[in-house]
Protein backbone atom coordinates (compact mmCIF):
# COMPACT_ATOMS: atom_id res chain seq x y z
CA UNK A 1 0.00 0.00 0.00
CA UNK A 2 1.59 3.18 -0.99
CA UNK A 3 0.54 6.16 1.42
CA UNK A 4 0.33 10.10 0.88
CA UNK A 5 0.14 12.38 3.44
CA UNK A 6 -1.33 16.04 2.39
CA UNK A 7 -0.50 19.42 4.00
CA UNK A 8 -2.53 22.17 3.72
CA UNK A 9 -3.41 25.79 5.31
CA UNK A 10 -6.77 26.58 4.10
CA UNK A 11 -9.88 25.00 3.18
CA UNK A 12 -9.19 21.71 1.82
CA UNK A 13 -11.12 21.81 -1.43
CA UNK A 14 -8.22 19.92 -2.92
CA UNK A 15 -7.03 17.47 -0.34
CA UNK A 16 -11.33 16.46 -0.26
CA UNK A 17 -10.97 15.78 -3.80
CA UNK A 18 -7.56 13.41 -3.52
CA UNK A 19 -9.02 11.79 -0.09
CA UNK A 20 -12.44 11.15 -2.48
CA UNK A 21 -10.25 9.95 -5.21
CA UNK A 22 -8.16 7.14 -3.59
CA UNK A 23 -10.99 6.05 -1.01
CA UNK A 24 -11.60 3.17 -2.85
CA UNK A 25 -7.96 2.25 -3.99
CA UNK A 26 -6.78 -1.26 -3.03
CA UNK A 27 -2.70 -0.03 -3.79
CA UNK A 28 -2.96 4.12 -2.52
CA UNK A 29 -4.16 5.94 0.45
CA UNK A 30 -4.14 9.01 2.08
CA UNK A 31 -2.74 8.27 5.67
CA UNK A 32 -3.53 11.97 7.30
CA UNK A 33 -3.72 15.07 6.66
CA UNK A 34 -1.17 18.06 8.41
CA UNK A 35 -2.25 21.53 8.86
CA UNK A 36 -0.09 24.53 9.89
CA UNK A 37 -3.46 26.24 11.16
CA UNK A 38 -5.35 24.75 13.97
CA UNK A 39 -8.56 26.73 12.64
CA UNK A 40 -8.24 25.73 9.16
CA UNK A 41 -11.40 24.34 7.52
CA UNK A 42 -9.55 21.62 5.88
CA UNK A 43 -9.53 19.30 9.66
CA UNK A 44 -13.59 19.42 9.31
CA UNK A 45 -13.54 18.22 6.06
CA UNK A 46 -11.14 15.30 7.58
CA UNK A 47 -13.58 14.75 10.19
CA UNK A 48 -16.38 14.35 7.89
CA UNK A 49 -14.51 12.00 5.41
CA UNK A 50 -13.00 9.94 8.51
CA UNK A 51 -9.21 10.61 7.25
CA UNK A 52 -6.65 12.13 10.14
CA UNK A 53 -6.00 15.46 10.58
CA UNK A 54 -3.36 16.83 13.02
CA UNK A 55 -1.95 20.43 13.50
CA UNK A 56 1.38 21.36 13.86
CA UNK A 57 2.77 25.03 15.07
CA UNK A 58 6.03 26.79 13.34
CA UNK A 59 8.81 25.46 15.73
CA UNK A 60 7.52 21.75 15.05
CA UNK A 61 7.43 22.05 11.55
CA UNK A 62 11.12 24.11 10.68
CA UNK A 63 13.05 23.80 14.82
CA UNK A 64 13.00 20.62 14.54
CA UNK A 65 12.55 16.65 13.40
CA UNK A 66 8.98 16.05 14.46
CA UNK A 67 7.09 16.57 11.24
CA UNK A 68 9.87 14.41 9.49
CA UNK A 69 9.59 12.42 12.02
CA UNK A 70 5.70 12.18 12.01
CA UNK A 71 5.80 11.32 8.18
CA UNK A 72 8.54 8.45 8.95
CA UNK A 73 5.84 7.12 11.77
CA UNK A 74 3.16 7.58 8.83
CA UNK A 75 5.16 5.64 6.22
CA UNK A 76 4.69 8.55 3.52
CA UNK A 77 5.55 7.51 -0.01
CA UNK A 78 4.47 11.01 -0.85
CA UNK A 79 4.24 14.31 0.82
CA UNK A 80 1.40 16.36 -1.34
CA UNK A 81 1.16 19.80 -0.84
CA UNK A 82 -2.75 21.21 -1.60
CA UNK A 83 -2.91 24.74 -0.54
CA UNK A 84 -0.15 24.76 1.93
CA UNK A 85 1.67 28.15 2.10
CA UNK A 86 4.25 27.37 3.94
CA UNK A 87 8.08 26.81 2.66
CA UNK A 88 9.15 23.65 3.44
CA UNK A 89 12.57 23.27 5.05
CA UNK A 90 15.49 21.32 3.42
CA UNK A 91 14.81 18.71 6.81
CA UNK A 92 12.00 17.13 5.05
CA UNK A 93 12.78 17.98 1.64
CA UNK A 94 16.65 15.98 2.22
CA UNK A 95 14.37 13.18 4.30
CA UNK A 96 11.98 12.60 1.04
CA UNK A 97 13.93 13.14 -2.51
CA UNK A 98 11.23 14.08 -5.46
CA UNK A 99 8.78 12.77 -2.91
CA UNK A 100 7.39 16.37 -1.93
CA UNK A 101 5.23 17.77 -4.80
CA UNK A 102 2.84 20.79 -4.93
CA UNK A 103 0.47 22.61 -7.11
CA UNK A 104 0.75 25.87 -8.00
CA UNK A 105 -2.49 27.81 -9.68
CA UNK A 106 -0.47 29.21 -12.70
CA UNK A 107 2.05 28.13 -15.47
CA UNK A 108 5.03 28.24 -13.73
CA UNK A 109 7.59 29.81 -14.04
CA UNK A 110 5.04 32.69 -14.05
CA UNK A 111 3.38 33.81 -11.39
CA UNK A 112 5.30 31.99 -8.74
CA UNK A 113 7.44 32.08 -6.23
CA UNK A 114 6.41 33.94 -1.99
CA UNK A 115 3.13 35.55 -1.66
CA UNK A 116 1.65 34.53 -4.82
CA UNK A 117 -0.77 32.07 -4.23
CA UNK A 118 -4.95 31.74 -4.52
CA UNK A 119 -6.67 34.91 -5.48
CA UNK A 120 -3.01 36.76 -5.10
CA UNK A 121 -1.68 35.19 -8.48
CA UNK A 122 -5.65 34.97 -10.41
CA UNK A 123 -5.28 39.24 -9.99
CA UNK A 124 -1.85 39.08 -11.00
CA UNK A 125 -3.05 37.07 -14.16
CA UNK A 126 -6.24 39.33 -14.84
CA UNK A 127 -3.92 42.63 -14.08
CA UNK A 128 -1.92 41.32 -16.80
CA UNK A 129 -4.37 40.37 -19.56
CA UNK A 130 -3.02 36.54 -20.01
CA UNK A 131 -4.68 35.03 -22.32
CA UNK A 132 -4.66 31.48 -20.51
CA UNK A 133 -3.30 30.59 -17.13
CA UNK A 134 -3.77 26.52 -15.79
CA UNK A 135 -1.92 24.79 -13.32
CA UNK A 136 1.52 23.45 -12.58
CA UNK A 137 2.70 20.07 -10.61
CA UNK A 138 6.32 20.33 -9.82
CA UNK A 139 8.36 19.11 -7.09
CA UNK A 140 9.57 20.73 -3.99
CA UNK A 141 12.64 21.94 -3.45
CA UNK A 142 14.37 25.06 -1.04
CA UNK A 143 12.76 27.88 -3.60
CA UNK A 144 9.23 28.69 -3.48
CA UNK A 145 7.57 27.22 -6.73
CA UNK A 146 10.83 26.56 -8.37
CA UNK A 147 11.00 22.76 -8.31
CA UNK A 148 10.76 20.56 -11.48
CA UNK A 149 7.84 20.85 -13.48
CA UNK A 150 6.16 17.19 -13.45
CA UNK A 151 3.04 18.58 -14.74
CA UNK A 152 0.89 21.44 -16.78
CA UNK A 153 -2.58 21.89 -17.81
CA UNK A 154 -4.01 24.88 -19.59
CA UNK A 155 -6.69 26.67 -19.70
CA UNK A 156 -7.96 30.12 -21.69
CA UNK A 157 -9.09 33.59 -19.67
CA UNK A 158 -11.67 35.98 -21.75
CA UNK A 159 -11.53 39.59 -21.63
CA UNK A 160 -14.11 39.54 -19.37
CA UNK A 161 -13.62 36.90 -16.85
CA UNK A 162 -13.28 38.17 -13.01
CA UNK A 163 -10.81 36.70 -10.78
CA UNK A 164 -14.06 34.12 -9.17
CA UNK A 165 -14.49 33.39 -12.58
CA UNK A 166 -10.81 32.88 -13.73
CA UNK A 167 -10.32 30.67 -10.34
CA UNK A 168 -13.01 28.22 -11.06
CA UNK A 169 -10.85 27.48 -13.94
CA UNK A 170 -8.21 26.77 -12.59
CA UNK A 171 -9.70 24.84 -9.69
CA UNK A 172 -11.52 22.57 -12.46
CA UNK A 173 -8.28 21.77 -13.68
CA UNK A 174 -6.75 21.00 -10.01
CA UNK A 175 -9.43 18.79 -9.29
CA UNK A 176 -9.31 16.96 -12.60
CA UNK A 177 -5.63 16.64 -13.08
CA UNK A 178 -4.14 16.91 -9.54
CA UNK A 179 -5.23 13.13 -7.98
CA UNK A 180 -4.41 11.21 -11.68
CA UNK A 181 -0.68 12.61 -11.44
CA UNK A 182 -0.31 11.36 -8.03
CA UNK A 183 -1.87 8.37 -8.72
CA UNK A 184 0.90 7.88 -11.71
CA UNK A 185 3.80 8.61 -9.33
CA UNK A 186 2.52 6.24 -7.11
CA UNK A 187 2.17 3.39 -9.35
Amino acid sequence: MKRIVILASGSGSNAENIIKYFKESPSIEVSAVLTNKGTAKVLERCDRLNIPGFYFNRAAFTGSQTVVQFLEGLQADLVVLAGFLWKIPSNIIDAYPNKVINIHPALLPKYGGKGMYGDRVHQAIKDNQETETGITIHYVNEHYDEGAIIFQARTTINPDDNVDAIAQKVHQLEYEHFPKVIEKLLT
